[in-house]
């Protein structure tokens, strides 16, 4: 049997480490702690059916990526007795709002977990390892390594001494600190750019807040070029530094351009495919978060780094395939209609831009793995 299950989440905050937690809901006929999942309906891609499961069961809408995170199996009891396994494909749902009412809500309860409770809430092993390697927040952690010359200040207590024997030191600038800054107004941007493009509330909020974004990022990617001038020693190479945060900037320049597209053809309906891929950056701008903090320790944490990126580059095919489809149905929906046809094609381009730009980053940090673990 195969079957479809949404994993609805949500970050605590904007900080670079908030902690994500996702959503839950009772089984049934069991009441054990289950993800929303379903059966595959005829005609329906996958991604959304998870989501309308996820609406059905547990009351929450959201951005669905079409890109599944992983998969498990679980033994499922039949009407007439027989336990059949059961193949499950995992779309993460970025929820946007929870309903006061739902389908289910007499049947089922609902709770928010951390990942670490959701991962032991959970009976089936392979879901409780997917849940486990969604954000977790272990891997931040371990990435934000003391110094030495801290560990030693703080053990023996010299802290005063130590002080002016680092000001003595070569200076390695706040690269990560950039780096991690940059990619948070990438998340945020890109949650902006989901809900402006699901429709959710008055257009021009989410084109300013998108905007503004921007302005932030154009910020932090001045100082980077700034203190790499100014800096004696750098953690990386001075060109991987530039690229990475240049591949980072791309992704939320051209965030900007599609909402300034938006804003200037009053565009206010939405092609499925265009959700789709939108649903694609705001997971893929939520790796590149998790990433960044990873940066600090590359030879500890090489093996998570690459774990992201190879997931980053597949979800850009998968990206590339939708923007195909969508681009070709605007076509021969907008046959006829040729300056609708060239703003749809318009916001497409944008759109598979901001994926490029992500898969360029993807690409640095694989550089960077590769110099450095």
């Amino acid at each position: 049997m195969r079957q479809i299950a949404a994993l609805p989440y949500r970050t605590e905050g904007t900080a670079i480490d908030a902690p994500v937690r996702v959503l839950l809901v009772t089984s049934r006929g069991t009441g054990r702690w289950v993800i929303p999942k379903g059966n595959v309906a005829a005609g329906m891609p996958p991604h959304l059916a998870a989501a309308e499961e996820a609406e059905e069961e547990a009351g929450v809408v959201g951005a669905a990526c079409p890109t599944p995170i992983g998969a498990y199996r679980y033994r499922k009891r039949r009407g007439n007795g027989a336990h059949l396994m059961a193949d499950v494909e995992v779309f993460p749902l970025a929820v946007t709002a929870e309903l006061a009412r739902w389908k289910e809500q007499g049947q089922r309860e609902r709770r928010w977990f951390t990942l670490a409770e959701a991962a032991e809430a959970v009976d089936e092993p392979d879901l409780r390892e997917l849940i486990r390697s969604f954000g977790p927040t272990e891997f931040n952690a371990a990435a934000r390594r003391t110094s030495m010359l801290a560990v030693v200040a703080q053990k023996s207590k010299a802290n005063r001494m130590f002080a002016w024997f680092q000001r003595l030191l070569p200076k390695t600038g706040n690269f990560f600190e950039l780096f991690e800054a940059h990619a948070v107004t990438i998340t945020a941007a890109a949650d902006a750019l989901s809900r402006l493009f699901q429709g959710n509330g008055p257009t021009s909020d989410h084109i300013r807040e998108i905007m503004e974004r921007e302005h932030d990022a154009d910020g932090i990617i001045r100082e980077v070029l700034q203190t790499v001038r100014k800096t004696f020693l750098t953690p990386f190479d001075r060109s991987a530094i530039t690229s990475l945060i240049g591949a980072m900037d791309d992704a939320i320049d051209e965030m900007q351009a599609a909402a300034a597209a938006v804003d200037l053809y009053e565009v206010d309906t939405f092609e499925p495919e265009m959700r789709d891929i939108v649903a694609i950056i705001v997971d893929a701008a939520r790796l590149t978060a998790e990433a960044m903090p990873l940066l600090r320790d590359v030879a500890k944490n090489g093996v998570r780094l690459h774990e992201l990126t190879e997931r980053l580059v597949r979800m850009e095919g998968h990206a590339d395939d939708i923007h195909d489809v969508g681009v070709r149905r605007a076509f021969k929906a907008y046959g006829d209609d040729a300056m609708k046809f060239m703003v749809a094609r318009e916001l497409y381009k944008h759109l598979e831009r901001i994926t490029d730009a992500l898969e360029d980053v993807a690409n640095e940090i694989d550089g960077i793995v590769i110099d450095h673990a």
